[in-house]
């Protein structure tokens, strides 16, 4: 830690230490969450954060931007490059008001949108009620087969057909099967409606080659730039030429002031990491991670939703092991075992969204520390254990102990270091 901050806050410091060693005691399996480098950590923390740059490249409200301009050129760039993308945008703050950057450029309120059911896997941005997509617009949402917990094609084209909407949002936060974006295209096709996609998730995967592509298929795509990116928290938007005036005049003046450069120049550092061929075996064993994970949970007795995944995450529906035991409160038994998840809805979901039927896991940060596939088979028996013998605190604390000395042979130091 900088000497010079524990002079002038040594209470932040002591903050920061204690969560850099929960950090590294603990196996964190939130699938939203990662490790950004320290490079990337570095220059989020550097001088660029002293400087308003309202605007564009070339286009700023503000003198002195030269600079500014260079490295938000650079990171829109290094993301064209990386994705193949016509036009980026890189300055919405998060995916959230990326999302809402798409809606205020391509549609008015009231327009009705397609998106995904936040019960069953979808996002709050999505259309959920208690959100402003669900405040704004009109609503039509699909979710899972009852069956097979997958989406049905079918189903969506025949409610496509039925609301005839001007937005398709194709994406999800708690889905843990590949998006055919072809398909999705026909669909929105065959009402005349954008597609937007919403690859927050999955980015990293897509960047890395182990998820289908949408940018060839879609009008508009968003995404975080954390999560399976492994980049600073905040978010992007990509999309086709023809759109490119709309999205960006969403973005500034319509929904943000100025941009946080020094976020944006750890963007384009992200942007490079991600870019060599370290990062595409990253992503492949993140994905190889992930079904290890589930297939062990499941030889442990645990029903995945649709029987798997796909990609980085998986839905654990408790109620096939534990019928009286809550989402929220195996989360909480878990994280007192020093093994970090959340607690989530999953399809059809009988109880409330603050108590839920089931966990949400993934791999990306477990990944990123360096651990395989048999490193999963430890995890899914650690998890198994400490949901056995949750009414046990002793038995809750020896696990923490035995999850730390694991964890100690995965030092979150060398990666940031």
């Amino acid at each position: 830690m900088n000497k010079l901050l524990a002079e002038v806050d040594p209470q932040v410091v002591e903050i920061t230490t204690k969560d850099l060693e929960r950090q590294q005691n603990t196996l964190m399996l939130i699938p939203s969450e990662n490790y950004a480098s320290r490079a990337v950590m570095e220059i989020q923390g550097s001088i660029l954060a002293n400087k308003y740059a309202e605007g564009y490249p070339g286009e700023r409200y503000y003198n002195g931007c030269q600079f500014m301009d260079d490295v938000e050129s650079l990171a829109i760039n290094r993301a064209k490059a990386l994705f193949g993308a016509e036009h980026i945008n890189v300055q919405p703050h998060a995916g959230s008001q990326a999302n809402m950057a798409v809606y205020h450029a391509l549609l008015e309120p009231g327009d009705t949108i397609l998106g995904m059911s936040l019960s069953q896997g979808g996002h709050l941005t999505h259309g959920a009620t208690v959100n402003f997509s669900g405040n704004l617009y009109n609503i039509a949402a699909y979710g899972v087969d009852v069956d097979s917990e997958m989406i049905d094609m079918d189903e969506v084209g025949r409610l496509a057909k039925e609301h005839r909407p001007k937005l398709i949002v194709v994406g999800a936060t708690a889905y843990p099967r590949h998006f055919d974006f072809e398909a999705w295209r026909k669909i929105a096709d065959s009402v005349e409606a954008y597609l937007l996609a919403d690859i927050a998730h999955i980015a990293g995967l897509i960047a890395g080659g182990a998820h289908p592509d949408p940018v060839p298929y879609s009008d508009v795509v968003t995404t975080t730039t954390h999560k399976t990116l492994r980049g600073p928290r905040g978010a992007m938007i990509m999309c086709k030429a023809e759109y490119a005036d709309k999205i960006d005049r969403a973005v500034f003046p319509g929904l943000q002031g100025g941009p946080f450069l020094h976020t944006i120049a750890a963007r384009a550092v992200a942007f490079k990491e991600a870019s060599e061929p370290e990062f595409k075996t990253y992503q492949e064993q993140i994905v190889k991670n992930a079904k290890a994970l589930a297939k062990r949970l499941m030889e442990n007795g645990f029903r995945l939703v649709s029987g798997g995944t796909d990609n980085h995450l998986m839905l654990i529906d408790l109620t096939s092991k534990y019928e009286k035991m809550s989402g929220r409160q195996a989360a909480d038994h878990l994280e007192d075992a020093g093994i970090i998840v959340n607690k989530n809805t999953i399809p059809f979901d009988k109880r409330k969204p603050k108590t839920t039927s089931g966990l949400r896991l993934g791999t990306p940060m477990v990944t990123t520390r360096g651990m395989n596939e048999e490193a999963m088979i430890q995890i899914a028996d650690f998890i198994t254990e400490a949901l056995e013998g949750r009414q046990k605190k002793s038995i809750k604390l020896r696990i923490q102990e035995e999850v730390k000395e694991f964890c100690a042979q995965f030092p979150i130091y060398e990666y940031l270091n």
